[in-house]
């Protein structure tokens, strides 16, 4: 299907709009739904602490980076609705074995398996948008189905909560399976194949290190993946935070889900938002905006939590963690579209490369900030403040090589 094609207010384009709304969901789905269960997870298994049931969630993610390497190029061999069908079966079956984890190594192995498998949702509903999609237009449909899948993280701890509670922790593996059946039938029955066969590519170690290769050379695509990842990383430390911020330093109790819910609607208003304004104001504009109110927010809560020498009250890292969830809507959705802005003719692998690379650099920061953030939130505003300064360097670095290239030499 040839970008620009379809019609945003017919019937069919907001059924495939819908369709990758609940795609890129699953990802969403499986990293907050396991967050209330770190406590029963770490008195089953005798864990230290209940950071150290995080480890699960880095496993997640470490799955999930070698997924997309593997299965977006993958997709762009035998079209990306084969490829979905084959994540979403390898996601269920890592499920299984999580969920019947005698050890909590095993559990380990399971999530980098159902990471694995959530690498093709996560890959490819950017690569779909790539091959429907250009220009403002694929990052206003963007914003859309952003704004639509924010609503999983606002009901997702909720629903993981009520689950551990009344059925214990590996119950959660079981809904996992559950949704990973509806979206694989979604998937046969009403996703139309994005890919047009003429652009289909060989599968094999040649071919896919020779693509690589190529994307890793596109400065532009290279620059904004590394600024992608490096800003996420923080936003990662937050999600596997959250619960130990919130229920355990801030002593909010079962409170938490209901205020984790309220807080990710700043991300659906800023995706929201993002579809009304990037058609006049350009990506690049917004990301160069919203860096720069992230690191003053920064430098404002940091100063905070020098003055009450460590944690601010709950009021003011209420209004912090609007803030920087608010700017996150923005980024995410921009910084993806302008690292896919030159990878027309490598959707798949260009999707792929984007979202691991970014994934592989947001690991480690997120790790850091955690085993930091222990009696404190200052490490997480920290590391905001330092991944938004280094984002916004390259940023502007990009920028100005990309307007050097087009006007030439003066």
């Amino acid at each position: 299907m040839s970008p620009d094609t379809t019609d945003p207010h017919s019937w069919q384009d907001r059924e495939f709009l819908l369709i990758v709304a609940l795609l890129m969901s699953s990802t969403v789905l499986a990293i907050n739904m396991i967050l209330p269960a770190f406590e029963q997870i770490t008195l089953e298994f005798a864990l230290p602490t209940a950071t150290r049931a995080g480890l699960a969630l880095g496993a997640l993610y470490a799955g999930l980076a070698v997924g997309q390497i593997v299965l977006g190029p993958l997709s762009d061999t035998i079209g990306r609705r084969n490829t979905l069908s084959i994540g979403l079966l390898t996601f269920m079956f890592g499920s299984v074995i999580s969920g019947l984890s005698p050890r909590f190594e095993i559990l380990l192995v399971g999530q980098i398996i159902l990471g694995f498998g959530l690498g093709a949702p996560r890959v490819l509903t950017i690569a779909i948008f790539r091959d429907r999609y250009s220009g403002p237009r694929m990052v206003r449909a963007m914003s859309l189905v952003m704004t639509m899948f924010v609503i999983t993280p606002t009901f997702a701890p909720s629903l993981g909560q009520e689950i551990v509670l009344k059925l214990g922790w590996r119950s959660i593996f079981a809904a996992y399976l559950i949704f990973g059946l509806v979206l694989l039938a979604i998937v046969q029955w009403r996703l139309p194949e994005t890919m047009h066969p003429s652009l289909r590519r060989a599968f094999d170690f040649v071919s896919v290190k020779r693509t690589y290769q190529t994307i890793a050379t596109n400065r532009q695509a290279l620059s904004y993946a590394m600024a992608l990842g490096i800003i996420t990383g923080p936003f990662v430390a937050y999600l596997n935070l959250s619960q130990q911020i919130f229920e355990f330093q801030y002593e909010l109790g079962t409170f938490y889900p209901l205020l984790f819910a309220i807080l990710s609607l700043w991300l659906g208003v800023a995706s929201l938002m993002n579809g009304l304004l990037v058609t006049r104001t350009g990506a690049e504009r917004i990301v160069t905006v919203l860096i720069l109110l992230l690191i003053f927010g920064s430098i404002i809560a940091l100063g905070g939590m020098v003055y009450y020498a460590g944690n601010i009250p709950i009021s003011m890292f209420v209004g912090y963690a609007s803030l920087f969830l608010f700017c996150l809507g923005f980024l995410i959705v921009n910084l993806n579209a302008l690292a896919m802005q030159s990878l027309a003719a490598y959707a798949g692998a260009g999707a792929a490369f984007v979202g691991a690379l970014s994934t592989l650099l947001s690991i480690p920061i997120a790790i850091l900030t955690g085993e930091l953030t222990q009696s404190s939130t200052m490490p997480l505003a920290l590391c905001f403040f330092i991944s938004a300064s280094v984002a916004l360097g390259i940023h502007l670095t990009s920028t100005k090589r990309t307007r050097h290239v087009a006007h030439g030499p003066k």
